[in-house]
């Protein structure tokens, strides 16, 4: 028989390691950005564009498609690192609330117990952004939607851009924005100014926060719809590549570098990096709690996640397209950065 005294030592014991093991390692916090292609529910919403998306659709879009849709979303998410879920995760082309819901709850990411800050927004496709997180590792202070309004095309109505405002829990605040900026629907040079006035936005809220706090950490992510050379991302967000010189109030593009290399996270003729992280000099300057490394992004290209074209090229393996249901995961890659503590 155990003693009375012994047995309560032994609980507490348990107690403590089952709670050691549980805990998150904070050390190591994993931000992703991930557009998933079209995460519609299979509800038919009156004024928005989601009609494609319906069981009474050409894609027979039904409860197991959008099973199926939610858990390789889960899968690639889990791929990250492989070895825990991201911290933060941003997300485009989702359609509502209630498909964020049924993502953090009936797949795999439940393990991660992530809460989400989202926005409806008025676009005309009925896709928006996102931002899932882990209150053990990030906790919201303040978050906003930054409505997009084009003066010369009042019509066309366009996602928002996401800011959420937050502390890590080393205690290090950050400033994060998600985008998902106007496509190329028209060809490239006609949708320019859509994209290089959304950029203006965008460095108009990161200049304000500048102007309060020059060492802020900013850190923007999103599918820009633009590779970092372009003039919306490097002239008008005035995004760099890093170098030995960083500036606390300059922007850095970390997907820079992969797309001299032509490494890419979409296809169509040739590789793009639309999908991109743009963070402030203070984050690379090695002042938080949690340092970057590395100073770029990595790109999540599983074999399983990619399709073989005819001419040899592995493109990643999209969902569906032109009417077409081939079950696969997105059109995209998802992109993340790591930080680790000191």
């Amino acid at each position: 028989m155990i003693k009375k005294t012994t047995f309560s030592a032994i609980v507490i014991v348990l107690t403590f390691t089952l709670f050691y093991c549980n805990r998150p390692d904070i050390n190591k916090f994993t931000i992703a950005f991930y557009n998933v292609e079209n995460l519609f529910d299979t509800i038919n919403d009156e004024g928005v564009r989601d009609g494609g998306f319906t069981p009474e659709s050409k894609l027979n879009w039904n409860g197991e498609k959008y099973q199926r849709k939610l858990e390789s979303i889960a899968k690639v998410m889990s791929a990250i690192d492989g070895q825990d879920l991201p911290a933060i995760i941003g997300l485009a082309e989702i359609e509502n609330a209630g498909v964020l819901k049924d993502l953090i709850n009936k797949t795999n990411l439940s393990t991660g117990k992530y809460q989400f800050t989202h926005y409806q927004s008025p676009d005309e496709r009925g896709i928006d952004v996102a931002l899932l997180y882990r209150e053990d590792y990030f906790k919201p202070l303040f978050s906003k939607a930054y409505g997009v309004h084009f003066p010369f095309d009042e019509d066309d109505r366009t996602r928002d851009m996401l800011y959420v405002k937050g502390v890590t829990a080393l205690k290090d605040t950050l400033h994060i924005m998600v985008d998902h900026w106007p496509s190329r629907y028209g060809g490239k040079e006609k949708s320019e100014p859509k994209r290089k006035f959304v950029a203006s936005v965008v460095r108009k809220v990161v200049d304000s926060i500048f102007n309060t706090n020059q060492q802020a950490n900013i850190i923007i992510m999103g599918d820009l719809n633009d590779n970092p050379v372009d003039a919306s991302v490097s002239e008008i967000l005035k995004a760099k590549k890093p170098g030995n010189i960083i500036r606390h109030n300059e922007l850095y593009n970390l997907a820079l570098s992969k797309f001299e290399n032509g490494e890419g996270t979409l296809y169509w003729k040739s590789w793009d990096l639309f999908d991109q992280v743009i963070v402030s000099g203070n984050i690379l300057d090695d002042n938080m709690k949690l340092n970057l490394d590395p100073r770029e992004i990595q790109i999540v290209k599983e074999d399983w996640m990619l399709f073989q074209r005819d001419d040899g090229v592995k493109v990643p393996s999209r969902t569906a397209g032109r009417n077409s249901y081939y079950g696969g995961y997105s059109d995209h890659l998802p992109v993340y950065i790591m930080f680790k503590a000191d």
